[in-house]
């Protein structure tokens, strides 16, 4: 297996596993009879960046939301550093794993009331210097923290779930289209700090996104879902440029809302 390392090189893979889930299967919650996905298996590493990707439909955020303990997978196992899902206090398993909506939820109370929380749920000091640094990173520098945070707009919440997930310093986050509210600036501002953390604190990151051109820049990984289950898992250069499957190039090749790909 070939990595590219969070120093930016490539080698043999011999960082150990983080994350490991094998054979999850989970049905539409509506019918049981009706398959979402199937025999869906991976292992992330530490320091893996994933982008996962994958037509509307395939169970992308589903399967975020299962690795989360937020959804119960119908059958499989996941393992945290070789312990199972079952074995953990939920709250424990995701301060750990934390999971960012595409439709960010906000606590009742103020901005900072929002940030806060997750301290007080968890009994760790409250950085404000942090808070201060991914809030101007993330371009909410001016925000009034003493906003009522149900009174955001779209993109200002996703942010600031984005910042409060951050605080917890998690093992692994699980992002959910997370730029999709953003104008292309701020959506960059996001894919810096998240850059930046990753470099300095080595969290891996699974990122479901539809724009094509954002996959190739934050990713080492590419997990491509089709045909009710995980298809590929390979390198983002080889996925991009030579996909293993005829669905991964119909993929590829269809009309970018997603965004172009360009590599150079």
């Amino acid at each position: 297996m070939i990595y590219i390392n969070f120093h930016g090189k490539r080698g043999a893979s011999i960082l150990p596993k983080l994350l490991e889930f094998e054979q999850l299967k989970k049905s539409h919650a509506n019918s049981s009879e009706t398959l979402l996905f199937n025999k869906v298996s991976a292992a992330l590493a530490c320091h893996d960046r994933i982008a996962l990707l994958g037509t509307s439909g395939q169970g992308k955020s589903t399967l975020l939301r299962i690795l989360s303990l937020l959804d119960i997978a119908d059958e499989g196992d996941i393992r945290l550093e070789g312990v199972s899902s079952k074995q953990f206090d939920p709250i424990e398993w995701r301060m750990k794993i934390c999971y960012v909506a595409q439709q960010a939820v906000m606590l009742p109370g103020s901005v900072e009331d929002n940030l806060r929380t997750v301290h007080q749920l968890h009994h760790i000091p409250y950085d404000v210097q942090l808070v201060n640094k991914l809030l101007s990173q993330a371009g909410l520098e001016a925000i009034d923290l003493n906003k009522n945070a149900a009174d955001l707009s779209g993109g200002e919440k996703q942010r600031i779930a984005l910042i409060r997930s951050l605080l917890l310093r998690p093992k692994i986050l699980l992002l959910d289209e997370i730029t999709a509210s953003l104008d292309q600036s701020n959506a960059n501002r996001v894919e810096n700090m998240l850059q930046e953390w990753h470099r300095k604190e080595g969290t891996s990151i699974i990122w479901v996104t539809h724009q094509l051109e954002q996959a190739a820049r934050i990713s080492d990984y590419v997990w491509f879902m089709d045909n009710h289950t995980l298809l590929e898992r390979t390198s983002t250069d080889q996925f991009f440029e030579q996909p293993e499957t005829e669905l991964a190039r119909r993929y590829l090749q269809q009309p970018a809302d997603r965004g172009a790909l360009c590599l150079s």
